[in-house]
């Protein structure tokens, strides 16, 4: 067999990858989520997808499906949706996490880093969903960004020669 590429032998990029692919399949199912929300409540983005699901009259905006999929008026200001804040937080980790997996941490460390990021952004994004009392969201984004400012400072404190 072919011998495999030098980023798969490494333990820690192999666990950022698979801690990533779960981030992105889960961004995916809240893309789902905004379509199915889309379709049931015949509130469409486009005038030809209302023509086609009923009529213009489904051209239109809905309070849920904007709650998916971008920002919306709440009762404390802007809050964040669950699709945009996933894109606001989960690209930063992909470069964090791929940048710091070549600084040869401990792969238990690592694990933990990548692991408590990712538990963070799916209890943040059922608590989103389901609307679920606060603290729960806001406690679940802070978890998250812990192990990205620590990835970050080891990024940093790893490169500082360098600059």
């Amino acid at each position: 067999s072919a011998p495999s590429p030098k980023m798969m032998e490494n333990k820690v990029f192999m666990s950022f990858t698979f801690y990533s692919t779960i981030l992105i399949l889960k961004m995916y199912v809240v893309a789902i989520i905004t379509g199915q929300v889309r379709l049931r409540k015949k509130a469409f983005a486009n005038p030809e997808d209302a023509l086609r699901n009923g009529g213009l009259q489904y051209y239109r905006e809905d309070p849920d499906v904007e709650r998916c999929r971008r920002r919306v008026r709440g009762g404390a200001g802007i809050a964040p949706a669950a699709h945009r804040n996933d894109m606001e937080n989960i690209f930063p980790f992909l470069f964090l996490g791929a940048i710091y997996s070549l600084l040869d941490p401990s792969p238990a460390v690592a694990r933990i880093h990548f692991f408590i990021f990712c538990v963070g952004r799916i209890v943040h994004t059922i608590a989103y969903l389901l609307r679920l009392k606060a603290p729960t969201r806001s406690v679940a984004y802070s978890v998250a960004q812990l192990p990205c400012f620590s990835m970050a400072l080891q990024i940093l404190l790893a490169t500082t020669p360098y600059w």
